[in-house]
């Protein structure tokens, strides 16, 4: 029965003798379940001793933890490792006790010996996770925490600590008593954390402004789970933080760029969009007008073009918070671009409403504006449409007051003008010369007279101005000054440009052959020429098809045109001087010249604007500009050309401050080309 009992014990009992091989006097039957050899193989050492069994790291050890236990207790317990008769290593668990004789001298040792593999390592692995989950928590990135319901911390990480600014989690634990109050910006956030949590058992990308230690604002994502007890109830929210502060910031600036102008801060183009959408939606629920107001600085290109980019800037930003100022918190202040503005104005009842409050901006508008380059008087000219009178859709909207602008800037800039049937009607005026226009180079509908330009000493001819005049019909003219700026404005310039340019040449190579004394013929090219086509390489191909000698053609433009872009203008004239291109500078007076520009400029000529010649005889101011302006194209080595002389009184003055050439109607006034060649050339 004992055998037996032993037997079926889960281990090994055992009887050794203190010796340096713990010889086994005794082993039971669960020698082999324990060690893979059968009790012969162990008792008396006869294929291998215990000793050779033990793990060769863990015998001293062992042997110091058996006599330490023995010798307080007389008795002892320790783990350690056996090496199988497979050769796998084993975790066992002994228990002893020593024998000893009538003198207390040891004698045997007595125990039991039992395989504790699974439970060592069902340990080592718990605590190999509590190691990993211990770094984790510690070294994570992310702060990780567990609160109360009531909103103090129990656990904190590093990670969360630093986010919040403390310089430890236990410092964040001992002063953060109260999360609602302390940390969130809106202690509001608090309850929808918690309610949130506890509905749906847990929170993610819970988004929310916090106070760091120091009172620094920042942004933070929480993902968390209310924890709850075998009852139901919330005992407390475990969960991570991350620091979004860059995120969001990020993301304000993208949506900053996506939706305002990143020069003046005012909605822009795509912006101003979604708010008249909105606008146009609640004017038509509550019966109400919303005003959409267009509005464009008077003469900013002067100012940008003459004091350069960086002062126009700060002009525009000056003007738009001039404009933001004038207006209510709940209306709209756009800027689509240069210098124009959009306005929405909402909840108006009618067009005197809008009137006064027009009337307001244009007075803050036009108040002295203060620059280091000194005062400036700006103005702007305003169009307005209202809904549902004027148009029921944005781009309607907007069409119509743009319109009307364009008709406050005819009436003179510097006021403001509403949409009406009568300007509608301009309007279609408008486009069906635009149609006719687009129709005009095809059908063979322009034309070139010719002015001449004569020498002040001899009054001979030295020259003449190509001039475009364009007949729809035998019976229908229509001037220059009517359609060249619409050929500016929808791209045509171009085309009409190289038509000019060619017919020009031809005509003037045309008297040559002819006999006549050559003379040059100037040409207007305008700035959309020399920026959308290359004009070099055209004024080439023209000269080589007509054979016309360069010397004989001289390219004309204007002064503020050319002082738009300077530097690039610079390179592009030297290339027609090269070409052997002369080049005037026409209304000269009227821009905003760079005198360290102009000398850099390979210019044979300056032309003195009409508007200043037209009274030199009783205007002391325009006598004073026509008579520097002769000089310093002199001093410059320019020859001086005054435009629109009429009468002898202008040429006397011209003759006596030795201007070089004169153009006008005294002289003739423009003809055809065989007219002119009748009237001037004989």
């Amino acid at each position: 029965m004992l055998r037996t009992l032993i037997g079926n014990l889960d281990g090994m009992v055992y009887r050794c003798r203190d010796d340096a091989e713990w010889t086994m006097e005794f082993v039971s039957e669960g020698v082999r379940r324990l060690t893979g050899y059968d009790a012969s193989d162990l008792l008396f050492n006869k294929r291998v001793s215990y000793e050779q069994i033990t793990y060769p790291d863990d015998r001293e050890r062992v042997r110091t933890e058996m006599y330490t236990g023995l010798r307080a207790q007389g008795r002892f317990d320790c783990e350690y490792r056996i090496v199988h008769a497979t050769g796998e290593i084993r975790w066992v668990w002994e228990r002893g006790t020593g024998i000893y004789d009538i003198h207390g001298k040891l004698q045997a040792i007595e125990g039991l010996i039992q395989d504790i593999t699974v439970r060592k390592e069902s340990s080592q692995a718990l605590r190999e996770a509590e190691r990993r989950y211990y770094n984790l928590f510690e070294n994570a990135i992310e702060g990780i925490f567990r609160t109360t319901t009531d909103g103090q911390y129990l656990d904190a990480n590093p990670a969360l600590a630093r986010i919040y600014g403390f310089d430890s989690p236990a410092e964040l634990i001992a002063q953060l008593k109260d999360i609602r109050n302390q940390l969130y910006v809106e202690p509001s956030r608090r309850e929808e954390f918690m309610a949130l949590a506890k509905s749906r058992g847990s929170v993610s990308g819970f988004e929310s402004q916090v106070y760091r230690k120091s009172g620094e604002v920042i942004w933070i994502s929480e993902n968390a789970r209310a924890v709850f007890n075998e009852g139901g109830h919330v005992v407390c929210y475990e969960g991570t933080v991350e620091d979004i502060t860059e995120r969001k910031l990020y993301q304000a600036r993208i949506e900053q760029q996506a939706n305002f102008d990143t020069l003046t801060g005012l909605a822009n183009r795509s912006l101003l969009h979604d708010r008249l959408q909105q606008g146009i939606r609640s004017a038509a629920a509550y019966g109400t007008r919303l005003a959409v107001v267009f509005v464009d600085l008077d003469r900013f290109k002067f100012i940008n073009d003459g004091l350069g980019h960086h002062v126009g800037d700060e002009l525009l930003r000056a003007m738009a918070e001039r404009l933001r100022s004038s207006v209510r918190d709940g209306d709209t202040v756009a800027r689509l671009g240069g210098d124009e503005f959009v306005l929405l104005i909402n909840g108006q009842r009618g067009p005197d409403a809008v009137a006064l409050l027009l009337e307001r901006m244009l007075h803050a508008i036009a108040q002295p504006w203060a620059s280091p380059q000194g005062d400036f008087n700006v103005t702007c000219s305003m169009g307005v449409a209202l809904y549902p009178d004027d148009g029921a859709s944005a781009e309607t909207l907007l069409k119509h007051a743009d319109q009307a602008m364009y008709r406050a800037k005819e009436k003179g800039r510097n006021n403001f003008q509403f949409f009406t049937a009568e300007l509608n009607a301009l309007i279609t005026e408008r486009v069906e010369l635009e149609n006719k226009l687009r129709r005009a180079l095809e059908r063979q509908q322009f034309s070139l007279h010719y002015q001449p330009r004569v020498d002040m000493r001899t009054r001979r001819i030295t020259g003449a101005e190509a001039l475009i005049r364009w007949h729809i019909s035998d019976e229908e003219a229509t001037p220059p000054s009517r359609f060249i700026p619409v050929a500016e404005e929808i791209g045509l310039i171009v085309p009409i440009g190289k038509w000019v340019l060619r017919a020009a040449c031809a005509q003037n190579k045309a008297w040559q052959d002819a006999g006549l004394p050559p003379f040059v013929v100037s040409v207007n090219v305008s700035v959309r020429q020399f920026r959308q086509d290359n004009l070099v390489q055209t004024i080439a191909e023209v000269l080589r098809e007509t054979g016309l000698e360069a010397r004989y053609l001289e390219v004309e433009l204007t002064e503020s045109a050319v002082m738009h872009d300077a530097d690039q203008f610079i390179a592009m004239l030297g290339e027609l001087n090269d070409l052997g291109v002369q080049i005037a500078l026409d209304d000269f007076g009227t821009g905003y010249s760079s005198l360290s520009y102009l000398k850099r400029f390979p210019v044979d000529r300056l032309k003195v604007d009409r508007s200043f010649v037209q009274d030199i005889g009783h205007d002391h101011d325009d006598a004073t500009i026509v008579r520097t302006i002769i000089a310093l194209g002199h001093n410059l080595g320019l020859k001086v050309v005054a435009e629109g002389v009429e009468t002898e009184q202008q040429i006397d003055f011209l003759r006596a401050n030795d201007c070089d050439e004169l153009q006008g109607y005294y002289f003739g006034r423009p003809l055809p080309g065989e007219e002119f060649r009748r009237a001037f050339l004989g």
